[in-house]
């Protein structure tokens, strides 16, 4: 048994964090499927741009559908959604064996959204009508705008994956506004079964306080705030208030840990998908942390009995966790805001070089 079977024994899923059309084409993600146990797929601003600029793959596409006359981003969402469609096929099965638990892929609305509650709630709902699949996720930020978005994102039956969560407050708001949503269905006699994963950042906290905090608690933070977060998950799983939408029908809102690959080139390369393999948990990983996993032996369920010692290490040492979350929030949405720009400006660029040859 390799290790990302070991995972899936714990009881955690494993999504890859990547997708492009050579995946898909060239039969890798199948083979992540039978071989590395991968039950689910995710998808952001920044993958797409580094799938479009660094290959020839969507090129035909670009060129035709630019001389229909459309935007880059109206390309942009025919391909994602092209590609993405094909992930969800594959991932099929998996999402009718598990009665739909697990077997997800995501797609994100527009970063330009982050801070628009109305354009977030009508871009949620347009893209999973458009996609056609039950087991696509609409990505929506964990922002104070995108929290009743996801609200009534879920109210009109629209599976959701809140992104950009970074602190285990934030992580509560979200699965409220998750649970407000089936509540709602539930009082209104509609079925309560309508998916959702909560996607908590954590190799971005290490990276934030790099070079700040005592060589001790070199690469500890990100793992702390994850227990943390774990342990009100667990709470929110126990709580009556869960058990209620759960006994008429619904699914639970799981817990994903997302930003999982390693930064520091002197860690170890599974450093957190060993400190955060947790049961009924998703971990969605880069391609690089895969193959790494799948090289490595097994290991055992992690712990994080000593979360709150290490966070009242880092208080001490003068690093306001409150403070570094809110500020973490708000250069996600700035770089997924980023790549979106520079993700329409290449398939721009792109449409003109086709266009010119």
């Amino acid at each position: 048994m390799n290790a990302t079977q070991k995972l899936h024994e714990i009881g955690q899923s494993i999504w890859l964090d990547n997708i492009t059309r050579d995946l898909l084409t060239s039969g890798t993600l199948r083979r992540y499927i039978q071989g590395f146990s991968v039950t689910g797929l995710t998808s952001n601003p920044t993958i797409f741009d580094h799938a479009i600029k660094n290959s020839l793959d969507y090129d035909d596409a670009i060129s035709q559908k630019q001389k229909e006359g459309k935007s880059s981003e109206a390309i942009f969402f025919e391909l994602a959604i092209e590609d993405l469609r094909q992930a969800a096929d594959l991932f099929r099965p998996i999402y009718d064996r598990t009665n739909g638990v697990d077997g997800w892929v995501s797609l994100e609305v527009s970063p330009l959204l982050a801070r628009d509650t109305p354009g977030t709630l009508s871009a949620a709902k347009a893209l999973h009508a458009r996609a056609g699949r039950p087991n696509l996720f609409i990505k929506i930020p964990g922002t104070s705008e995108g929290l009743p978005a996801i609200e009534e994102a879920i109210f009109a039956g629209v599976p959701i994956n809140v992104t950009l969560l970074f602190s285990s407050t934030q992580y509560v708001a979200a699965a409220e506004a998750y649970m407000r949503g089936i509540g709602r269905r539930i009082a209104a006699g509609l079925n309560p079964d309508v998916g959702s994963v909560a996607s908590l950042f954590v190799s971005r906290w290490d990276v934030a306080v790099a070079h700040k905090e005592p060589e001790s608690l070199r690469n500890q933070l990100g793992i702390a705030i994850a227990g943390e977060t774990y342990e009100r998950y667990r709470a929110l799983l126990d709580s009556p208030r869960s058990q209620r939408i759960l006994n008429a029908g619904a699914h639970q809102q799981r817990l994903l840990w997302a930003s999982t690959g390693t930064k520091d080139p002197n860690a170890s390369e599974i450093l957190y998908v060993k400190a955060l393999a947790k049961p009924f948990t998703v971990n969605t990983m880069p391609e690089g942390t895969l193959n790494a996993l799948a090289a490595h032996e097994e290991f055992n369920e992690a712990s994080f009995a000593d979360a709150g010692e290490v966070l009242a290490e880092f208080a001490k040492a003068g690093i306001d966790t409150d403070t570094v979350a809110a500020r973490l929030l708000s250069e996600g949405v700035a770089s997924f805001a980023k790549s979106w720009d520079d993700l329409l400006a290449c398939i721009a660029s792109k449409s003109e070089t086709l266009a010119a040859a």
